[in-house]
């Protein structure tokens, strides 16, 4: 069953966080992710819980695949960058 790395970031620095960006893709890909939305035209709704800034979705193969990239070891340096550089929410949702 697919899981969806969902991302939704206020980009603080945008010229420091393109750094994150170039080192996060590969790291994802290497764990079966493969971006589906990345900080593209965003039509909000309803904001009862929360307000989306930019969204990224990635999907991977399964839950396994999608924890493998958010606690590889490769990654935290660069979860570090983004960190520094945007405040976000993240999380893994199990798909169909």
């Amino acid at each position: 069953m697919p899981a969806y790395v969902i991302v939704d970031s206020h980009i603080v620095d945008p010229e420091a966080y393109e750094g994150y960006k170039a080192q996060a893709r590969p790291i994802a890909e290497k764990h079966g992710g493969r971006y589906l939305a990345r900080g593209g035209a965003l039509h909000v709704l309803e904001t009862d819980l929360w307000t989306p800034q930019r969204i990224v979705v990635i999907e991977f193969p399964d839950m396994t695949a999608a924890r493998a990239f958010a606690e590889d070891p490769a990654y935290q340096p660069v979860a570090q960058i983004r960190r520094q550089n945007a405040r976000t929410t993240i999380l893994i949702v199990e798909g169909l």
